[in-house]
C-alpha cells in the first residue's frame, strides 16, 4: 500500500486552525483531518499530564467529532487514544471510572479476538513457528520432553510441533506440557483439543495445567520430573511481572508514578504538527511528530540499561534459569510502554501502535468485523491499560529487547542463536502470506519481526549459561 506525503504550509496550517478551533468535517480533506486529529492528540495529552481537564475536555470534544473506530487508519486510532485518555482523566474520580468503565472482554471473546490476530497478521504465527524450530533443534534425540508454556490458552502453537515431532526420524518423545493461565475455562479447552491431536498422531501426551496469573505462581505446581528435557515458553507475558515490582517500589516510596510534567511546549508541539503531511503510520515512522518531543527526565533511571529494581521479574527469572532449560524462547513486543511518565508512554504507544494499525489498513477491508475486533479488544484494550491505568493495574509495560537481554542475562542465561534455517522458514512463511510491507530481521542471533523497517516484536532463546 503507497501513501502520499502533502506539504503543509503555512497557509494550510492556517486553514485547520488552533487545536480549539472547530473545523467542520466537510471543510477538511482526510490528510488535513488526519494531521489535525494528531494535532488534538498531542494536546490533549499534553493537557491530560497537566491535569488541565477543562482544556481536557475541550479537545475530547473536538476529537470526538473527527475520530471513528470504522474510519480511515487515522479516525480508528484516534478513536482507541481517546477513550484511554478520557478514561484516565476519569480515573481520578475513582467512583466514576468504576461505574463508566467498560468491563474487560471475557476471556472467550479475548481468545477470538487473539485468533482473529493469529490470522489477520503474521507476528504471533512467525512466533509460534519459531518457537517451535529451536525447540526441535535443541531437543533432537530426547525421549521425554516437558514445555512449560507461560501463557497457555492458544492450541495453534502447539498442534503443529505435534506434527512436527511425529515426524522425527527417532520417532515422536513422550510430551508433556505445563500450561500456566488464570483462567481454567481456556486451559480445559486447548487441553482437550492438545490431547485430541496427540491420541490421532500416537503421540504419548500428558498435560499439565496450572491455574494462576503469574505473578502469584506457586513454583511447586510446576513440577519437573527425572530425564525430562525441559523447554519454556513466552509470548507477549513475561512483561506483566514489572507491573508487581511496581506497585511494591511505589508502596516503598509512598508516592504515585503518575507525573503532571509537560514533554514539550506547546511552541515545540506547532512547530512538529507543520514539518510535514500523511499518513499517521508515515509521520510516526520517520519520527516527524516525535523529534520536537524530549522523552520526560522522570523516566530515566541510574540503574544500568536504564532498569529500575525489579525483584519480583528477578526472582522469577532466577527461578526460571534454576530449572536448567535446554531452551527458552521469549516473544515481546519490542516498544517502551513502561516509562514513568504517561507522557512518554503515550507517544511511544502512538508511535508504536500507529505502525500496527497500518498493517491492517494495507491488507484488510475497513468493514471487516474480524479487523475491529482485533483493534478494539486487541491493541485498544493494550492502549487503554498503558495510557489510563498506574500502580499494579498497569500490566502491558512493553520494553525493548536490550532491557529483555539485560535482564536474561542477569539471571543466568545465555542466548541461543535462531539460526539460518530458523530464519529462512520464517521468510517463506512471509512470502506465503501475500503482502511484501511485512519484513523478518536478524540481529546477534536475535529475530525481529517487522512491518516495513519498524521492528514491532522481538524473539529470542536462551538457555541456562555454564560457568566454568
Amino acid at each position: 500500500m503507497t501513501h502520499e506525503y502533502m506539504s503543509i504550509s503555512p497557509s494550510t496550517t492556517s486553514a485547520l486552525g488552533s487545536p480549539f478551533s472547530t473545523p467542520s468535517t466537510r471543510e477538511l480533506k482526510s490528510d488535513e483531518r488526519g494531521i489535525y486529529l494528531i494535532q488534538l492528540l498531542l494536546r490533549c495529552a499534553e493537557q491530560v499530564s497537566a491535569n488541565s481537564f477543562d482544556q481536557t475536555n475541550q479537545c475530547l470534544e473536538h476529537i470526538s467529532m473527527l475520530a471513528s473506530p470504522t474510519g480511515d487508519t487515522v479516525q480508528r486510532i484516534a478513536s482507541c487514544f481517546t477513550h484511554a485518555l478520557a478514561l484516565r482523566v476519569l480515573s481520578s474520580w475513582r467512583g466514576f471510572y468504576i461505574v463508566l468503565n467498560p468491563p474487560p472482554p471475557t476471556p472467550a471473546e479475548s481468545l477470538a479476538a487473539r485468533r482473529h490476530f493469529f490470522d489477520l497478521c503474521p507476528f504471533l504465527r512467525l512466533s509460534y513457528m519459531i518457537s517451535n524450530q529451536a525447540i526441535m533443534e535443541t531437543m533432537e534425540g530426547e525421549k521425554m520432553i516437558h514445555i512449560i508454556d507461560l501463557s497457555f490458552s492458544d492450541p495453534a502453537q502447539w498442534v503443529p510441533l505435534l506434527h512436527l515431532l511425529r515426524d522425527r526420524k527417532e520417532g515422536p518423545p513422550h510430551l508433556r506440557i505445563t500450561g500456566i493461565n488464570e483462567h481454567k475455562q481456556l486451559l480445559d479447552h486447548t487441553a482437550v483439543l492438545l490431547s485430541e491431536e496427540a491420541e490421532r498422531l500416537d503421540i504419548p501426551f500428558q498435560f499439565n495445567q496450572v491455574v494462576s496469573r503469574l505473578d502469584n505462581l506457586d513454583p511447586n505446581l510446576v513440577r519437573i520430573k527425572t530425564g525430562e528435557a525441559l523447554a519454556i515458553s513466552s509470548v507477549l507475558q513475561l512483561h506483566c511481572l514489572l507491573a508487581s515490582d511496581d506497585d511494591a517500589a511505589a508502596a516503598r516510596k509512598g508516592t504515585p508514578f503518575l507525573t503532571s510534567r509537560n514533554s514539550c511546549s506547546i511552541a515545540q508541539f506547532h512547530r512538529i504538527v507543520q514539518m510535514s503531511q500523511g499518513t499517521l503510520g508515515e509521520l510516526l515512522e520517520k519520527d516527524i511528530l516525535l523529534n520536537g518531543y524530549s522523552m520526560s527526565p522522570d523516566s530515566a533511571s541510574s540503574s544500568p540499561f536504564g532498569l529500575p529494581p525489579a525483584p519480583k521479574m528477578e526472582r522469577f527469572l532466577s527461578w526460571l534459569c534454576g530449572l536448567s532449560p535446554k531452551v527458552m524462547v521469549v516473544t515481546e513486543q519490542e516498544s517502551n510502554h513502561n516509562g514513568f511518565s504517561m507522557n512518554e508512554r503515550f507517544m511511544e504507544s502512538l508511535n508504536y501502535y500507529a505502525a500496527l494499525f497500518d498493517c491492517l489498513e494495507s491488507t484488510m477491508a475497513r468493514p471487516s468485523a474480524e479487523r475491529m475486533k482485533v483493534e478494539k479488544l486487541v491493541w485498544g484494550e493494550e492502549i487503554r491499560n498503558i495510557v489510563a491505568c498506574e500502580g499494579v493495574e498497569r500490566r502491558e509495560r512493553h520494553e525493548k529487547l536490550e532491557k529483555w537481554v539485560h535482564r536474561m542475562e542477569m539471571a543466568g542465561f545465555g542466548s541461543v542463536p535462531l539460526g539460518y534455517y530458523t530464519l529462512l522458514q520464517a521468510r517463506r512463511l512471509l512470502q506465503g502470506f501475500g503482502c511484501e510491507g511485512y519484513k523478518i530481521r536478524e540481529e546477534n542471533g536475535f529475530l525481529h519481526l517487522c512491518w516495513q523497517d519498524r521492528s514491532l516484536f522481538s524473539v529470542s532463546a536462551w538457555r541456562r549459561r555454564r560457568f566454568d
